[in-house]
């Protein structure tokens, strides 16, 4: 399985009033240039699946539409139609994300990693394997991020069978 990546740094560094809480620019960033070089133009039709840091419920929609999953906006009606359950056209945190499994500081993004592993060679769980894998699809995103808005680091990496170096 070969894996590219990109992490964005702190845009602004310090919150202002005017900061447009519905948007992460770092992880807008960070999504671009793993598309770039993993060659994705349309990321919700060509990945497997997504592991995104879903720290808090609102952060996950936000992200949804940064990495381009969704667009402005429009992210929770994607979310109420089913567009992101396992059997559906992005299946996102297939494990439960970290609602599920907890939050701990650098472990986190092994555990996207392992779920990505998992899924993309069919050894997941039945309860929670992914039917795009089944249908076809090689390639898995995993995003975390940290520190505050207007002043975090995001990490975006694209796993597969599909990549080269």
């Amino acid at each position: 399985m070969k894996a590219l990546s990109f992490v964005a740094g702190p845009a602004d560094g310090l919150l202002d009033p005017d900061y447009d809480f519905t948007t992460f620019p770092e992880v807008v960033v960070s999504a671009q240039e793993a598309y770039r070089q993993a060659g994705i133009t349309d990321p919700r039709a060509e990945l497997a699946l997504a592991e995104v840091h879903d720290c808090f419920t609102p952060t996950e929609l936000v992200l949804m539409e940064d990495l381009g999953f969704s667009e402005r906006g429009q992210a929770w009606k994607d979310v109420t139609s089913g567009a992101f359950d396992l059997d559906g056209s992005l299946p996102v945190n297939p494990d439960g994300g970290l609602k599920a499994f907890g939050h701990p500081i650098g472990a986190s993004g092994l555990r996207m990693m392992f779920e990505a592993w998992l899924q993309l060679r069919g050894e997941a769980p039945p309860e929670r394997t992914v039917g795009s894998v089944a249908e076809g699809r090689t390639l898995a995103l995993t995003h975390n991020l940290g520190g505050g808005p207007g002043e975090c680091v995001s990490f975006v990496s694209v796993v597969g069978s599909e990549l080269t170096d």
